[in-house]
């Protein structure tokens, strides 16, 4: 976390801010600390977009849709003001790397990790679902780890599965390469369908380190995507046949969330978290955030300098790392710069 600027706010809404978490292509993220003392991470758009009339009605529903998710699995959205001068949101704050991170600095997650990842994300998606709205945007840098399990981050860009309330531009597709399916890059529209595509991406990219579609290129990679085969390679057993399931080109041919729960844990993600789901390593650094956490919820002083903490990532798409980023920050870039749907994709070869 990096102290403020002398041309940064100090106060957005009821939130004294404590310092700034990191930035993207629609804004900037900040721990702030409300007047009760509860630690959250504040989101506020770039001034510029706050003069596209557009853009705020865009702000305004997905700030609707997100407070409408819910569950143990998913970071809440606790504040909002669509109409102030600079759109912000508000977020609970957690103390947890992202997955991005953590496989950084650690590696893939063993076996039972994985399971436990799996079965909280894909409890997550089933309760988002049913409430008629999709993700769209599941990545590793969207996935936070804490003691108590996964959390599925940055509902921003969620938004009604009917398909004529979109209000994104004609054309356009809003995901991260390597993680979108088929069907968004391709601009056909995404389904609950389309999250589970981007399940079975995370599942792999945390049981290897490495995504499932790699490319020098945002063509290359968004070919691969759309035209050839997952490299499942590294996986063994069924956690390989699930997230070959959940990677099928056809929305048709993939299991829904529920399937993917209850076949990673029939007994609920709670069971698998309840004993321990981090390896100790992750333990130790997700500790060491919980206790600057309550530090700074204690009224610590941050003023002084820089403080690290181990975050997830927002800022510019790296298409050839699979669509992550390598900036820090405490929630998901709000609204992350498109990618143009249809992107030119070359067609598969004739024999």
């Amino acid at each position: 976390m990096q102290p403020l600027g002398v041309d940064e706010p100090t106060v957005v809404g009821p939130y004294r801010l404590l310092g700034r978490l990191g930035s993207g292509g629609m804004g900037r993220v900040y721990l702030g600390r409300s007047a009760g003392g509860r630690t959250v991470a504040v989101k506020i758009v770039h001034p510029h977009f706050a003069l596209d009339e557009e853009f705020r009605a865009r702000f305004r529903r997905e700030v609707d849709a997100a407070r409408r998710v819910g569950g143990a699995w998913t970071a809440p959205v606790l504040d909002a003001d669509p109409e102030a001068a600079v759109p912000w949101v508000a977020t609970a704050y957690a103390a947890g790397p992202s997955l991005t991170s953590a496989v950084a600095d650690s590696g893939a997650l063993p076996a039972h990790s994985v399971r436990a990842l799996g079965a909280g994300l894909a409890e997550a998606l089933a309760a988002v679902h049913e409430l008629g709205l999709v993700h769209r945007d599941v990545k590793p840098s969207n996935v936070l780890l804490t003691l108590d399990g996964p959390l599925l981050i940055d509902f921003g860009i969620a938004r009604a599965m009917d398909g004529t309330a979109s209000l994104t531009s004609t054309g356009v597709s809003i995901g991260s390469p390597g993680y979108m399916s088929p069907e968004q890059i391709l601009g056909k529209g995404a389904t609950g369908a389309a999250d589970v595509f981007s399940l079975g991406a995370v599942l792999a990219y945390a049981a290897t380190g490495e995504p499932p579609f790699t490319g020098d290129s945002s063509a290359a990679l968004l070919y691969k995507v759309v035209h050839e085969e997952p490299e499942l390679d590294a996986l063994d057993g069924e956690l390989r046949e699930l997230a070959a399931a959940c990677l099928a080109k056809e929305p048709g041919a993939r299991p829904t969330p529920g399937d993917v729960a209850r076949r990673l844990a029939p007994q609920g993600a709670a069971r698998l978290v309840a004993g321990g789901w981090l390896p100790g390593a992750l333990v130790e650094q997700v500790s060491r955030g919980a206790v600057r956490l309550l530090n700074l919820e204690a009224g610590e002083d941050v003023s002084s300098g820089p403080v690290r903490f181990s975050l997830p990532s927002v800022g510019v798409v790296d298409a050839t790392a699979g669509g992550e980023s390598s900036g820090r920050s405490t929630v998901g870039e709000f609204g992350p710069p498109p990618v143009m749907a249809p992107t030119p994709v070359p067609p598969a070869p004739t024999p």
